[in-house]
C-alpha cells in the first residue's frame, strides 16, 4: 500500500534510493544536493539502510568509489551538483565505458564563475556526452519514481549503462511537495535485486576497463554507443511497467495543449509547470501555446519529438543554460539537427532563461510567445540565434 506525505523533494530522493535497497553509496556534500547523501547517511547509520556509506574527500573520488562498487556488483547511487560535476567529469566517461549501472541524482546548478548556488543547466549541459542515460523530472513525484525506475532501466542487461536523474536545484529540490511513496512490497516486487553479468572478486580476477589499442577502440566505442541508443526501446517498457504497476503514468516526450497549437515551447525540468501556468493564461484570452517536455533526454528521443511536432509551424526551445561560443544552446542545436535531417518545413527560435536561479514568469513566457507568433523570424537584437529573457543592458 503507498503513503502520502508531505516531504522536501531532496529527502523524498533519499527515500526513493531507500525503497530501491541500494548497496552502497559514495557521495561528497555540495550544494543543493547536500541533504539527499545527508539523508542517506542518516538512513545507514540508524540501520534503516543495509548499505556501505563511503566517505571521501572529493567528487571525483566519489565517483571514483561508486565505479568500484558498482564493479563488484552493488547496486550503487550518488549524488551530485554544478562543480561537483565537473570534478567528477574524468570519471563519468569511465563509469559509462565499463558499462555500471551507477543511478546518479543530479541536482542541477550554475557553475562558476561568477559563484553561483542557485539552479540551472549548465552543469549538466557540460556533461551531457558523457554516454550516461539521462532522464529530467518537473517534481518530486516524477523524482522518486524515475530513481525506482532508473535502478531497473539501468540494470537491464540490454543496458547495463549509468543513468542520471535530474532535477532543479533549489526550485525543485528544496520545496516541499505532496509525495505518494509506493510500499517496499510492491518496489521489491518491480525491482528486484541487482543480477550483474561480470564482477570483480578475488577468486576469480578479471579485469575491466584494459587498455585497448587503435585496432579495437573505435569498434568499443560504437557498441557502447549502440547501447544507449538502443536503450531507449528499455526505457519505454520500464515506464510502461511502472505505470501498470503504480497507476502513474510516463512517457519519453510529455506534451501539453498541444493538439490545436500551432506554436510549442520545449524546455527541460521544472520550468514547464511555469510554462504550462503561461499556457492556461493564453488559453482565457483566445490563444493557443503548446509545450513538449522531454523527460528522456540522452538517448535524445528523435522519433518520439518527430511525431509530437509533425504539422507544428513554430518551435521555440527555451534553456537554462549559455551557449559558450556555439551558435544556440545544446537543446536548441539537437533540435535544429532534427528538423533539418528530417526536412521540416517549421520556423525554430531560441531563448536562454533562468540562470544562475533567476526567476522567470509566467507573464515573460507569454511575452515570448506574442513575439514568435507576430514575427515570421526573430532577430534577436544584436544576437542573431538566439534571445535572452529578462537580460539587462
Amino acid at each position: 500500500m503507498s503513503t502520502k506525505k508531505g516531504m522536501e523533494v531532496s529527502i523524498a530522493a533519499s527515500v526513493a534510493a531507500k525503497l530501491a535497497r541500494v548497496e552502497a553509496i559514495a557521495a561528497y556534500p555540495i550544494t543543493p544536493q547536500t541533504h539527499i547523501v545527508e539523508h542517506l547517511a542518516e538512513l545507514v547509520a540508524n540501520g534503516e539502510l543495509e548499505a556501505a556509506y563511503i566517505n571521501v574527500e572529493s567528487e571525483h573520488s566519489a565517483m571514483s568509489a561508486c565505479v568500484g562498487a558498482s564493479a563488484t556488483g552493488a547496486r550503487t547511487f550518488t549524488s551530485t551538483s554544478s562543480q561537483g560535476m565537473e570534478l567528477m567529469h574524468e570519471i563519468l566517461f569511465i563509469a559509462s565505458g565499463m558499462r555500471l549501472p551507477i543511478v546518479m541524482a543530479a541536482v542541477n546548478r550554475a557553475l562558476s564563475s561568477p559563484l553561483s548556488i542557485w539552479g540551472d543547466h549548465s552543469d549538466i549541459m557540460a556533461a551531457r556526452d558523457t554516454g550516461w542515460v539521462m532522464v529530467f523530472c518537473e517534481n518530486g513525484q516524477e523524482v522518486v519514481d524515475s530513481i525506482i525506475m532508473a535502478f531497473k532501466i539501468a540494470e537491464d542487461r540490454r543496458v547495463l549503462l549509468p543513468m542520471m536523474v535530474n532535477l532543479d536545484g533549489f526550485s525543485l529540490s528544496h520545496v516541499i511537495e505532496p509525495i505518494e511513496f509506493p510500499s517496499q512490497e510492491d518496489v521489491d516486487r518491480f525491482l528486484p535485486p541487482y543480477n550483474p553479468l561480470y564482477t570483480l572478486h578475488p577468486d576469480k580476477p578479471v579485469t575491466m576497463g584494459a587498455y585497448a589499442m587503435p585496432e579495437l577502440y573505435t569498434e568499443a566505442k560504437y557498441s557502447q554507443e549502440m547501447a544507449i541508443r538502443n536503450s531507449k526501446t528499455v526505457v519505454k517498457e520500464v515506464m510502461d511497467q511502472f505505470s501498470r504497476e503504480f497507476g502513474r503514468t510516463y512517457n519519453l516526450v510529455e506534451t501539453y495543449n498541444t493538439e490545436k497549437a500551432d506554436t510549442v515551447f520545449m524546455a527541460l525540468g521544472s520550468i514547464n509547470e511555469n510554462i504550462k501556468t503561461a499556457i492556461d493564461s493564453l488559453k482565457e484570452g483566445g490563444k493557443e501555446l503548446g509545450l513538449v517536455s522531454l523527460r528522456l533526454f540522452r538517448p535524445f528521443p528523435d522519433a518520439e519529438v518527430l511525431e509530437v511536432l509533425k504539422n507544428k509551424k513554430k518551435i521555440v526551445v527555451l534553456e537554462r543554460v549559455m551557449p559558450g561560443g556555439a551558435m544556440n544552446g545544446p537543446l536548441f542545436n539537437e533540435m535544429a539537427s532534427l528538423v533539418v535531417s528530417n526536412g521540416l518545413n517549421v520556423q525554430l527560435e531560441n531563448f536562454i532563461f533562468g540562470l544562475g536561479g533567476r526567476d522567470v514568469e509566467p507573464e515573460e513566457l507569454m511575452d515570448v510567445y506574442e513575439q514568435v507568433v507576430s514575427s515570421a523570424k526573430l532577430s534577436h537584437a544584436d544576437n542573431k540565434n538566439y534571445g535572452v529573457i529578462g537580460v539587462r543592458s
